[in-house]
């Protein structure tokens, strides 16, 4: 653990990303025999990833007598589009997404204000420039990296977490309730689930219509069709007599998950629920609210956590997946952890996490914590909001990061 002393208040900026370009040019027939004519362009076996498509070459003129000439090339197609970093100064069609390129120390504005009590779920699709959020039942979609929005569609039955799947697929889940979607170029489709208290999903790095989906049970179950079916996933992670938190899945590994519970702690499955094991370092007893494995390394784990007993809230750090794990911050007057922080790891860099502390009493705001293990240090900006309830990295630049806003004005 670390004492207050030992924790620095920094801002850090990052880079941007770099884009590049080429292009193929076809390949250039052989030579007819005597008497041939030259032979036509033909196709290459290749496709240029960016830029634009070279010329097909043509085919050679044969000589008098011969055969006719060898086939030439066409060019490469032309490049695929990108994520790019948001060309706007203000954000138009909602006032419940904005982002950020300081990490919170400032905030891009937005031509409306939000207005009674609502809640953000934010993804970015592997579709370039393409994210989905979701405000108070509508489904909203942007295709200029966050610049603009519309509507996409209305949603029912909660407040709804939103998460990315490739394929330009995403899924819409209630925290803690049934309500399940999946969200394509043709909108939101409402398919059941056999869970009603769903605590988590995490989907198949390589196939978007492959979803998993834990329960505050501690079961498991898996579709291969986007949701349609579903059919029970190993073994349950506990035996029923403890409150489910969370499940948490590795971006890169549809088999390591962890399920967070109270009194028990965390456990930890390699092999898709066939075998759980329990984490260590989380103390004798303890309440695992939040957890996150970084997209960036599947061994870094974060978790945020009550120590029964002494009463202490911790953020904790593991480097095995979530076998042990180790308190890195603990809670204090100038860091506030709470049942359940919202957690999200860096994009590219294992050793930092954003958590976060919003509430709209006594018109506090919203902090967003930024923890870098490697200088043991947090950072803090703050923001006039009543929450973020999510935080979403651009896929262009780690170090652009957008927040889904909460406002809560009870009357």
């Amino acid at each position: 653990m670390h004492s207050r002393s030992t924790l620095t208040f920094l801002v850090a900026l990052a880079t941007t990303a770099a884009l590049s370009a080429g292009c193929d040019s076809g390949e250039t027939g052989d030579p007819g025999g005597s008497g041939g004519t030259g032979g036509t362009g033909g196709t290459t076996t290749t496709t240029a990833t960016t830029g634009t498509g070279g010329t097909g070459g043509e085919g050679a003129t044969g000589g008098t007598g011969g055969t006719t000439g060898g086939t030439g090339g066409t060019g490469g197609t032309g490049g695929t589009a990108e994520w790019a970093t948001p060309a706007c100064d203000t954000i138009t069609g909602t006032a419940a997404v904005t982002f950020t390129l300081d990490e919170g120390e400032t905030l891009t504005p937005t031509s409306g204000q939000l207005q009674g009590v609502g809640y953000t779920g934010l993804a970015a699709l592997d579709t370039p420039n393409t994210l989905l959020a979701e405000h108070k039942g509508v489904l909203l979609k942007s295709e200029d990296a966050g610049c603009s929005w519309v509507s996409a569609g209305t949603l029912q039955g909660g407040i709804f977490k939103l998460t990315a799947a490739p394929g330009g697929i995403a899924y819409a889940w209630v925290d803690n309730g049934s309500a399940f979607y999946r969200i394509d170029a043709d909108g939101p489709h409402p398919v059941s689930t056999p869970a009603q208290n769903i605590v988590g999903i995490g989907v198949d790095p390589l196939d978007g219509e492959h979803v998993r989906i834990g329960d505050a049970s501690g079961a498991l179950s898996d579709s291969l069709d986007g949701g349609e079916t579903w059919v029970k996933q190993g073994t349950p992670a506990s035996d029923g007599g403890s409150i489910g938190y969370r499940f948490a899945f590795d971006p890169q590994n549809l088999d390591h998950i962890l399920f967070g519970q109270s009194v028990g702690g965390a456990e930890v499955t390699f092999d898709g629920g066939e075998s759980w094991t329990g984490a260590t370092g989380l103390g004798a007893n303890s309440n695992a609210f939040a957890i996150a494995v970084s997209p960036a390394d599947s061994s870094v784990v974060w978790l945020e956590g009550l120590e029964l007993g002494p009463d202490m809230r911790h953020l904790y750090r593991s480097s095995d997946g979530g076998a042990s794990f180790t308190s890195v911050v603990d809670d204090s007057a100038e860091i506030n952890l709470i049942n359940g922080n919202l957690l999200a790891p860096h994009a590219t860099d294992p050793d930092v996490v954003y958590f976060v502390y919003g509430t709209a009493f006594q018109g506090y705001g919203t902090d967003i914590y930024r923890y870098d293990h490697s200088k043991m240090a947090v950072t803090k900006t703050h923001n006039a909001y009543h929450e973020v309830s999510a935080i979403v990295p651009s896929p262009a630049d780690s170090s652009l990061l957008y927040f889904g806003l909460v406002v809560e004005n009870i009357q």
